[in-house]
């Protein structure tokens, strides 16, 4: 639609929209039931930010996380959009702010969390002052199945109903039964228009290694990426803690994350991630949605993820400036135990636990593929695409073997010990070692024992997780996690089915010998220079630094080193209020000066009329005393000269009415000229 692109432009400060934008844009615009699946960092939040703009009425945002909404609120309002939230984070002015915005006619977007739907006069509220549109962001809450269920989010339904308005839900991860419960939920059953919009991150790096080392792993890829912010997820509390200390001691600036810290000390930590450059948080998965700084560059995770879901949403958080990011996930079979454990523990029926199984199952897949690890990422999402060359196993292809016969013999000890022993005791008796416990159970007796000499017990421990990660063998939690056998693992016993294991199974893959840059070596230093004038700008107004500018538009500067007002306002992400607020600063930090521009020609920076304006300017210059050059001096103010710059070209009365007599006489025929030629 013909008004979007100056919004786009002029707001949001981008020249076109990203790879299926638009057609979200369009459709949430009319009006339209829409559910969107978009990748972390593919702009979901302008999907609903701009409809809103172009819509009568106030479109309300329901949002999991204060911590996003405020971020969120004050971007906009950055950029010069009356928006606000209505949250319990909120001060007494801040509220009547919104109050005022609301009965003023001048509220656009107003940010609310689900729980607030529980309150009987919110329902009221809603009704009262004039939603025209619903927008659900991280709708996967909606979903029992999904990995951050939360109950409020089953309100918005019931909210959708009693408003008679569109809504339009967004997230970034949803598998089929996901998406299908999030229909159910919030349009009652009635097919949205649906958009799946790829999952593919491409910016971002992805690897995996067996945990040899954990806390050095870490440490080592901390220290690569040395002055960059980064995430380290952790399953305990406690970890995050240690891995934090050991950060600091190696002189990160590192901090720890976790439920149960106080609520005040936990928001100070959100704070500081979001204002400081290379501050490392060290979490776990509390420190999740919500988390909007553009300019991660790594994530971590020192233990197992959840599932595919989690693992994605979780590195989601790196590169959303789309710069490059990475990733490394740890994992060894001790997390497969735990997470096996914590399934078959639960409370769930048992459809639910084997869904989350299988949903595990994925991600072990994930964690031991032995081709590109994106193409298997998307084809858990139902997405195909050739090898990415950006993953580990792009960057150095695994060497693989027969492993038919090692898994045969391990699976012929679980089965002649009665599926009764873990992993210890079976490589004990592959290995032949002698032990009392062997000796006690007369172990020593046993066909299989001493059959695998041709391992060490290293590689049978890797060769052990490999058939947990591939659910051949699982831990019974009802004989202390001893591995019993499941249904695919008979076939190889038998003799009717091989199967091929990875090579590279003891040590974790080599890290990568450098970091992508972010720049040239040439263009760093202005790079640096660029982000100080930002940090002093972002801490005197006690915002994120990205509130400013993100990286990437940084990035641009720095890149082309935009001579002028103009050419700043052409770099991406730059926006008008942005130009005129920021661009002498930027300016000044590139060109060593800044340039003087008349408010009213600042006003047209970046645009056509821009470069009118100066020719104006030149042609008054030659007539400020005539023709001949000895009148007495006559010029045009500059907001004169503005609204010149904006005319067409045949109308010669309107210059003349704006001009008045004795200027016309002057300027009229040259102004003219110059309105001719530009057309």
């Amino acid at each position: 639609m013909s008004d979007a692109i100056p919004l786009l432009r002029d707001i949001f400060g981008f020249d076109g929209f990203r790879p299926g934008q638009e057609e979200i844009v369009d459709a949430v615009t009319a009006g339209e039931n829409v559910l969107a699946i978009m990748p972390t960092g593919g702009g979901k939040s302008l999907c609903f930010q701009l409809p809103a703009l172009r819509r009568t009425g106030i479109t309300v945002v329901i949002s999991p996380l204060i911590a996003l909404m405020r971020d969120q609120v004050r971007a906009l309002q950055e950029a010069g959009v009356c928006a606000g939230a209505l949250t319990s984070g909120n001060t007494e002015e801040e509220t009547e702010a919104v109050w005022a915005a609301i009965e003023a006619g001048e509220l656009k977007l107003l940010y609310m969390a689900p729980e607030r739907l529980a309150a009987g006069s919110a329902m009221g509220m809603l009704r009262r002052i004039g939603v025209s549109l619903i927008a659900v962001d991280e709708a996967h809450c909606v979903s029992q199945w999904g990995h951050d269920f939360r109950p409020d989010y089953l309100r918005i339904g019931e909210l959708r109903r009693a408003l008679d308005v569109p809504l339009a839900a967004f997230t970034a991860t949803a598998d089929q039964e996901t998406r299908a419960e999030i229909v159910q939920k919030l349009f009652d059953g009635e097919a949205p228009r649906a958009f799946l919009r790829g999952f593919d991150r491409p910016n971002i790096h992805l690897a995996f290694g067996a945990k040899d080392g954990p806390r050095k792993q870490i440490l080592d890829f901390a220290e690569a990426r040395r002055g960059q912010s980064g995430i380290v997820y952790c399953g305990t509390r406690a970890k995050t803690e240690d891995i934090a200390r050991a950060l600091s001691a190696s002189g990160h600036v590192a901090c720890h994350y976790h439920g149960g810290m106080e609520a005040e000390d936990r928001r100070i930590v959100e704070t500081r991630f979001a204002r400081e450059d290379g501050l490392i948080v060290v979490a776990t998965v509390a420190f999740g949605m919500g988390i909007d700084k553009p300019d991660i560059r790594w994530v971590t995770h020192a233990d197992l993820p959840k599932s595919i879901e989690a693992y994605y949403q979780e590195i989601g958080r790196a590169g959303r400036d789309g710069a490059p990011a990475e990733t490394m996930t740890l994992f060894g079979p001790e997390d497969i135990r735990l997470r096996r454990n914590q399934i078959d523990e639960g409370l769930a029926p048992a459809e639910r636990r084997g869904a989350d199984h299988a949903r595990l199952n994925a991600l072990l897949g994930l964690a031991e593929a032995m081709t590109c690890r994106r193409q298997t990422l998307l084809g858990y999402f139902g997405e195909t695409t050739e090898p990415c060359g950006n993953c580990d196993l792009c960057d150095t292809p695994v060497e693989t073997f027969d492993g038919t016969m090692a898994v045969r013999k391990a699976l012929s000890a679980i089965l002649r010990t009665d599926e009764t022993y873990g992993a210890g005791h079976l490589i004990d008796i592959l290995v032949g070692n002698s032990t009392d416990r062997m000796r006690q159970k007369g172990h020593e007796s046993l066909s299989v024992f001493g059959c695998g000499k041709e391992h060490s017990k290293a590689q049978w421990q890797a060769i052990f997780r490999q058939m947990m990660g591939r659910d051949l063998v699982r831990p019974d939690p009802e004989r202390h996690g001893a591995l019993r056998m499941t249904e695919p693992a008979l076939p190889i016993l038998r003799g009717e089915a091989e199967i091929t294991l990875r090579l590279d199974t003891i040590k974790s893959a080599p890290r990568r010998p450098a970091v992508k840059a972010l720049v040239s070596e040439e263009d760093a230093p202005l790079l640096s220079a660029l982000k100080a004038k930002r940090r002093g700008l972002a801490e005197a107004q006690k915002v994120p630094a990205y509130v400013i500018f993100p990286d990437r538009t940084l990035i641009e500067m720095a890149e082309r080193r935009p001579q002028s007002l103009d050419e700043i306002a052409r770099i991406s992400g730059v926006g008008a209020k942005k130009l005129d607020r920021y661009g002498d600063d930027f300016l000044s930090v590139i060109t060593g000066e800044a340039e003087a521009l008349h408010p009213a020609r600042r006003k047209l920076a970046g645009r056509a009329q821009g470069s009118i304006y100066d020719a104006l300017l030149e042609a008054q210059a030659r007539l400020q005393r005539g023709s001949c050059g000895t009148e007495k001096p006559l010029t045009c103010s500059a907001s004169t000269l503005a609204k010149v710059a904006q005319m067409r070209s045949d109308d010669a009365s309107g210059l003349e009415r704006l001009l008045g007599e004795r200027r016309a006489e002057r300027f009229a025929t040259a102004f003219l000229d110059v309105l001719r030629g530009a057309g």
